[in-house]
């Protein structure tokens, strides 16, 4: 029999990619789950949502869940399944830069991604171990990296950390130059499944479907042509030109963005527990069994 669950997409991005490709393919359902995927309302109705019930699991960042951790240390939320195992954001500029360095970006306006707090946590990080204050940046007023497009079009700003597919479109339009892809930090669990801990108690056959079928996707989109891959998942993003999607994607595969492996290794949870620390965006350290769980698939 069909089991079905509810699950929340944090938000329509590139990024997830594999997720969309398991569902327009069937892979869950092929393994006797009925996946329902709700598009959350808000990236912080996420977890919130998740914790009262209104869904079973979510896909997102490990961030949420450190975050919840960090304000209620018996919090249930448990990550499992690596994803996207590393950063998809991107410094993208309007004059190409040679052998980029952090500090290169001196005397240049930069429009930090401020739609969620992962991507400038992760970004000042990678400056203070450069020995590199991030304070010293010439930072623009926080925008929606939407708006931090328009303004690297208009030249007032130099530089934007984006994710795809802004960084491709300014490509294609011819405003914009890739100038460094964050991916090269390496692996950070950027995005898992997370649930309960009563829920994965209870229903550990249902993980280890979800991490199942996610992990066929994952095979599939490292060997299918870039331009199938785009076509199958071009109807989430109808309004984006499929020659745009394509490069987007083949961008993010070429960095080796998404996990080969689903398993969950603390190394990759730790790097981003890092950076949240560094920030000051949680004020504690948490262990790994507290908040994630490595499900082996059988």
């Amino acid at each position: 029999m069909t089991q079905r669950i509810r699950v929340y997409e944090n938000l329509r991005g590139v990024v997830y990619t594999p997720f969309y490709l398991a569902s327009v393919d069937g892979d869950w359902q092929k393994l006797g789950l009925d996946v329902d995927v709700i598009k959350s309302p808000a990236t912080s109705e996420t977890a919130i949502g998740l914790m009262a019930g209104r869904v079973d699991v979510a896909w997102g960042g490990p961030m949420r869940v450190m975050m919840h951790h960090n304000e209620d240390p018996s919090c249930s939320l448990m990550c499992f399944g690596q994803v996207v195992s590393r950063d998809p954001f991107m410094l993208v500029g309007r004059e190409p830069m040679q052998s980029f360095r952090f500090d290169d970006l001196e005397g240049k306006r930069i429009g930090v991604a401020s739609d969620v707090p992962t991507p400038w946590l992760t970004f000042q990080d990678d400056l203070q171990r450069e020995g590199i204050d991030p304070a010293s940046l010439d930072r623009a007023d926080d925008r929606s990296m939407a708006e931090n497009a328009a303004r690297l079009k208009a030249g007032e700003i130099d530089v934007m950390q984006v994710f795809e597919p802004y960084a491709s479109q300014a490509v294609a339009d011819g405003y914009g130059h890739i100038l460094h892809r964050f991916a090269v930090r390496g692996d950070v669990a950027f995005t898992t499944f997370y649930t309960t801990r009563a829920f994965m108690d209870a229903n550990p056959d249902v993980c280890q479907t979800l991490v199942k079928g996610i992990g066929q996707a994952l095979d599939r989109m490292y060997a299918m042509p870039i331009a199938d891959l785009a076509a199958k998942v071009s109807p989430y993003f109808p309004d984006l030109d499929v020659k745009v999607l394509a490069a987007a994607i083949d961008g993010y595969r070429m960095a080796g963005l998404w996990a080969r492996e689903t398993s969950l290794p603390p190394t990759a949870v730790v790097r981003l527990k890092a950076a949240l620390l560094s920030g000051g965006f949680i004020q504690r350290d948490m262990p790994y069994d507290d908040i994630a769980r490595d499900i082996g698939v059988q």
